[in-house]
């Protein structure tokens, strides 16, 4: 029988619980809210103690009651309670991984992904195979990646950690201070610097920035194009 999984007794074990319950590695967490993923293994273990500033990431950036994280008391999510546990679940296929669908547009605005995906932001989970388990599922407004991508479809990706690791041709989500584009990813011929942003609707011409620009990046590994049909 499999062990239910509780809110403990201690702040570690409550932030343990969190972390299982949002479905994210220990690493995927720690970067949501936005500490050094050795570092939080040190407070989880009392290798360093959980002081305010960490309790404030987790309850600004995941939404979570202080009341509760702190002293065990009310519930995690005041304002939605149980909001961990009741997503859905679409699909059950064999060796899928069950990804987060949040309510984002990664083409809307120039703030930081990082920080926008919150708890409170997940609208469900959908069941892909072959997908990486740190990945998300996001919305994509716009026409300028159709055929490939269709004004309103979704996009499973996730987060690259070095610019050195582009996959030269492939598909990211590229965000600078000014802008979040989804684009494949070229070289600049003339400049090694340089990366080219390159639309697959034919109307749209190619953008050459810095890589120095690129504030993150994240790759996308799947595709979700659909129409509802009224």
């Amino acid at each position: 029988m499999k062990k239910e999984i509780t809110a403990g007794e201690t702040i570690a074990d409550r932030i343990r619980y969190l972390i299982v319950k949002s479905r994210m590695t220990q690493i995927q967490f720690a970067k949501r809210i936005g500490i050094d993923p050795s570092n939080l293994s040190k407070h989880l273990s009392g290798k360093l103690p959980i002081t305010d500033t960490l309790v404030n990431r987790i309850v600004v950036n995941l939404g979570v009651s202080k009341q509760w994280l702190i002293e065990g008391n009310d519930v995690p999510f005041s304002k939605q309670a149980g909001a961990l546990a009741s997503f859905p679940v679409v699909g059950q296929l064999a060796n899928a991984v069950s990804i987060p669908v949040y309510d984002i547009d990664v083409t809307a605005g120039s703030d930081n992904l990082d920080a926008m995906f919150t708890v409170d932001r997940i609208s469900g989970y959908v069941a892909l195979p072959r997908i990486s388990s740190n990945s998300i599922i996001v919305h994509v407004s716009g026409d300028s990646m159709q055929p490939e991508i269709i004004n309103g479809g979704m996009i499973a990706i996730r987060p690259v950690d070095s610019l050195s690791t582009i996959l030269w041709g492939q598909i990211y989500v590229v965000v600078t201070e000014d802008f979040r584009r989804v684009k494949y990813l070229r070289r600049d011929p003339s400049n090694p610097d340089n990366v080219v942003l390159h639309s697959a609707n034919p109307d749209y011409d190619d953008v050459v920035i810095p890589r120095s620009d690129i504030r993150s990046l994240f790759r996308v590994e799947a595709v979700l194009n659909y129409k509802v049909l009224g």
